[in-house]
């Protein structure tokens, strides 16, 4: 049995831009609560969270990592997140497995794009939030101005809970004790501010407070204190170093004391339906009830093989308890229960809710997946968390021939770990494509495959799905006649083709009278136009948006057959589409920029320039802007360095498919032309 109960066990993530010392906070934590000897360094790689080989390489964290460790009577489960926003993935997943998000900023860099980010993911999700300050002892750090700068940012509801003392080597409290000199500010105004911003949410307290003039005490402030983290009324900020070790024993005391423990925090958003919305479920903390737990992260760990790792809501997991996957009807028996202390699995006999664990082996769990006991919790889900669209994209083909199908299987492996990978085979282009956030994002998957499971590629862009389409009404027909020496082939058809609406499609239709072409081959036409509108006529790719009726033709007693009309449909629409002045479509895609405020004026002749247009420009606070317009896909189909280079890195976008529309004639005629010349050399 676990040596904790629910009310002890405190979740956390470490959140925030790529640089801010999330890896170094969850070693000096580690090592201040004693589960480690000795603290490592990124730059060394021999830190307990950043264990793969790849975050050595690159010294960043491209992973979430766990671990968990007992402090002062409390247990800790900690997740450190990737910073990057290429791995935004990771990081949003893991707001899904915690009470409490603390949001790190780097002392030296201040307010970055994936602080913003996370700070707003955390409170869409309903989570406790704190802000840490790291790097307080670096030079030339105006810690005044970024506390400043952050109320300025993200409300007034962020306030010190201590300061920074001696320079940066330590920190002074302004809670518990609130005595001592800071290097800026009162701690006495930081205790007050503190105590008025925490009796606003309990009305019994404030009379107290304002009406007798009584102290508060820290105990008497607790309950407010945890309602108000829930509300969002609050957002401590603490400041540490965590390479010193300045503050981090104070923060540590902050989690034991004030964090919401596994009974406080927003109960998780679970719902009761299969659609997208749904009748809210409250699971509730009780190790008594039915087992409910949600899979946030899937590891295909090359040893172990496939791991789910779980939050534990409702319940109590025990080795051997068996367990539903959502909806299935068979359960699977958890003949081992294990927690991360980063690369290692540490076996457990039970988990109670708070906890997070995981199972292996289990093919059949799924990112996002609800574990549960009884099917009576059939149908229960969490809502989905809000993850960036993967805009990034390269096509990928095996060096070796005969590679193909292992090629899926490790996409596919790649793909399951992470949300925000997306694989997919254009049936159009024939392209295995991979989607991503960033270069960063698609470099490192690569080197996975090549590293882990020794799949060596190639890659390229890939090919823009262009459409084909007529302007005008024009008539086609052919006349396929073939006799080799035994039984012929004929069929004679004539049709005419009109222009549809633009995304109508394509649409069929028969007018034939008289038996001309008997019924049974019809179905042979449309095969036949079918195939045509497939493989695209003057450019090679699908011909859309047209309605096609055939309404005529002469059939033969003995050599009519499917292939004849299949042939002559064929060949009768390819005539039609050259006489009915066919254009070139392209996909048009809506994209929203966001970056600071000073890149605007570049971004929007940027867009400009690439026959972009601008729909408007929105301010989403902390000195950010969006911009929002349309543009052709080809233009911003390897947008991510053009955005980097133009915004020194700070920016980040979306899109989303829009409508097609014609291409410019220059454009049509090069791309014709090049389809031309690869049917000439096939």
């Amino acid at each position: 049995m676990a040596k904790y109960s629910t009310g002890n066990i405190h979740t956390v993530a470490l959140a925030g831009h790529g640089g801010a010392g999330k890896t170094m906070l969850a070693e000096a934590l580690l090592w201040k609560a004693g589960v480690i000897g000795a603290m490592g360094s990124t730059e060394r790689g021999n830190t307990v969270c950043d264990f793969d080989p790849l975050e050595k390489q690159y010294g960043h964290s491209l992973n979430s990592s766990l671990v968990n460790f007992p402090y002062k009577g409390i247990h800790v489960h900690l997740i450190d997140t990737p910073g990057m926003p290429d791995f935004a993935g990771q990081s949003i997943s893991a707001l899904a497995a915690v009470e409490t998000a603390v949001i790190v900023i780097n002392a030296q860099t201040g307010i970055e794009l994936n602080t913003t980010r996370m700070m707003r993911s955390a409170a869409r999700r309903g989570l406790c939030r704190m802000i840490l300050v790291n790097k307080i002892d670096a030079d030339n750090v105006d810690l005044e101005g970024l506390l400043t700068r952050i109320q300025e940012v993200f409300g007034k509801e962020c306030l010190p809970i201590n300061l920074p003392s001696h320079g940066g080597k330590d920190v002074v409290d302004c809670f518990f004790t609130p005595d001592g000199e800071a290097d800026f500010s009162s701690v006495k105004a930081a205790h007050s501010a503190l105590v008025d911003q925490v009796v606003e949410v309990d009305e019994a307290l404030m009379a107290l407070y304002l009406e007798q003039g009584e102290e508060i005490t820290p105990e008497q402030l607790h309950a407010p204190f945890e309602k108000a983290l829930r509300e969002g009324h609050l957002i401590p900020v603490c400041f540490a170093s965590a390479r010193t070790g300045a503050g981090v024993t104070e923060f540590l005391e902050i989690l034991a004391k004030l964090a919401p423990d596994a009974t406080e925090g927003n109960p998780p958003p679970f719902l009761l339906s299969a659609g997208t919305e749904g009748e809210e479920f409250h699971a509730e903390p009780d190790p008594s009830k039915h087992v409910l737990a949600h899979v946030f992260k899937i590891i295909m760990d090359p040893y172990v093989g496939k791991v789910a790792v779980f939050r534990v809501h409702q319940g109590t997991i025990h080795k051997d308890t068996p367990l539903y996957i959502g909806e299935g009807k068979k359960p699977f028996k958890t003949g081992h229960l294990y927690q991360l202390q980063g690369k290692e699995y540490v076996e457990t006999d039970s988990l109670v809710p708070g906890d997070l664990g995981a199972v292996t082996k289990i093919e059949e769990i799924e990112f996002n997946a609800v574990l549960h006991d009884s099917h009576d919790e059939d149908h229960i889900r969490l809502r989905s968390l809000e993850f960036p669209t993967p805009m990034h994209s390269i096509a990928v083909e095996t060096k070796k021939k005969g590679d193909e199908q292992r090629l899926f299987e490790v996409l596919h492996k790649l793909e399951v770990e992470d949300p925000c990978l997306w694989i997919e085979r254009h049936p159009t282009t024939h392209e295995t494509v991979l989607r991503g956030l960033g270069d960063l994002h698609m470099r490192t998957k690569l080197e996975k495959m090549l590293t882990q499971y020794k799949m060596d590629v190639t890659t390229k862009p890939p090919k823009i799905p262009y459409r084909e389409t007529v302007t005008r009404r024009a008539e086609g027909h052919c006349r396929h006649k073939k006799q080799t020496g035994g039984a012929g082939q004929f069929g004679e058809v004539f049709l005419r083709i009109e222009p549809l609406a633009r995304g109508s499609g394509f649409e069929f239709g028969s007018e034939v009278k008289g038996g001309v072409i008997p019924t049974v081959f019809i179905p042979a036409v449309e095969k036949g136009v079918r195939q045509a509108l497939d493989h695209g006529v003057i450019s090679g790719y699908p011909v859309e948006d047209i309605r096609v009726i055939v309404y005529d033709g002469k059939s033969h007693d003995v050599d009519s057959k499917e292939i004849a009309f299949v042939t002559a449909g064929r060949k009768a629409v390819i005539d039609a589409i050259l006489k009915a002045s066919p254009i070139m479509l392209e996909p048009i895609v809506n994209i929203e920029i966001t970056a600071p405020d000073r890149f605007v004026g570049d971004l929007t002749s940027d867009l400009s320039g690439k026959r972009g247009q601008v729909t408007g420009t929105e301010s989403t606070g902390g000195g950010l802007m969006s911009v929002t317009g349309v543009v052709p896909l080809s233009e911003v189909a390897e947008y991510q360095s053009r955005l980097r280079s133009v915004t020194g890195g700070q920016g980040a976008y979306t899109v989303e498919f829009s409508h097609y529309a014609p291409v410019p004639p220059p454009m049509q005629q090069q791309l014709a032309s090049q389809f031309k010349l690869e049917r000439e050399e096939d």
